[in-house]
């Protein structure tokens, strides 16, 4: 029997109103996991190495010998990585978060000084390398997400980067004038590991040319998501995502 219109309103609106509960838990848990990290964490500062100041966050143990430089993607800021930088310092990596020059989301996110310039960004990476250093850090994986990723191959490229894993997150090969291409991946001798959603556009396809075109030791993995950068470790793939990063680190990265 169909059922009267005014019924089949009022039983809308009480799927509607349900639905609106259910989801309302998981947003207070993103909160709660997020404050949880920064009540973690220590805000700093450091220099790029052309000499821009920059905002971040570590995470992690003093002391600890094994660190990760985290870079956000765009137009993202440095808080796109405090709850997975939370995880790999309860993991014991002094693991740093920092927004690149330009980036001001104010807060307990900060706020880098001087202009956006994306194609300047893996200088930004080298100085977070830096000042991990100066915290008695010796071996160190990149870990880059979309721009991140490529300012991470960028900066693992040059002479003297001594960067022992790159692991980059939907990373183009070009973006704003900072580019990846074959004289790049070349030169990179890290652990490379290349993760990209199947339906993300060209993110899938631009992984795979980078594994074919960087030396070993290195993997691709193309998971089943539309999840672009960061978006992938909260995504539906998020699990296996990040068990994929932490056991990279764990073998060419190792806390002791």
């Amino acid at each position: 029997m169909r059922q009267p219109a005014r019924l089949r309103l009022g039983l809308l609106i009480g799927s509607l109103a349900t639905s609106i509960v259910l989801v309302l838990p998981s947003c207070h848990q993103a909160e709660a996991i997020r404050k949880q990290a920064i009540a973690h964490s220590t805000a700093v500062s450091f220099g790029s190495i052309d000499g821009v100041q920059l905002a971040g966050r570590v995470f992690g143990p003093e002391g600890a010998t094994a660190g990760v430089v985290l870079a956000h993607m765009l137009p993202a800021d440095q808080s796109s990585w405090f709850d997975f930088a939370d995880q790999l310092g309860e993991l014991g990596y002094r693991t740093l978060t920092f927004d690149f020059r330009g980036y001001c989301p104010g807060g307990v996110a900060g706020c880098s000084e001087g202009e956006k310039d994306t194609s300047a960004i893996w200088q930004d990476v080298a100085g977070a390398v830096g000042f991990l250093r100066t915290q008695g850090v010796r071996r160190i994986g990149l870990v880059g997400a979309s721009m991140g990723g490529t300012a991470s191959l960028v900066y693992a490229s040059q002479s003297g980067s001594e960067i022992d894993a790159v692991v980059t997150l939907s990373a183009p090969d070009a973006i704003e004038g900072l580019t990846a291409g074959p004289d790049v991946l070349q030169t990179v001798d890290a652990a490379k590991l290349f993760l990209a959603g199947n339906v993300d556009g060209n993110a899938a396809s631009t992984a795979q040319a980078f594994y074919d075109e960087t030396l070993q030791p290195k993997r691709v993995a193309i998971l089943t998501t539309a999840d672009h950068g960061t978006d992938i470790l909260d995504g539906g793939q998020g699990e296996i995502a990040r068990n994929l990063i932490v056991g990279w680190l764990g073998q060419h990265v190792p806390v002791t």
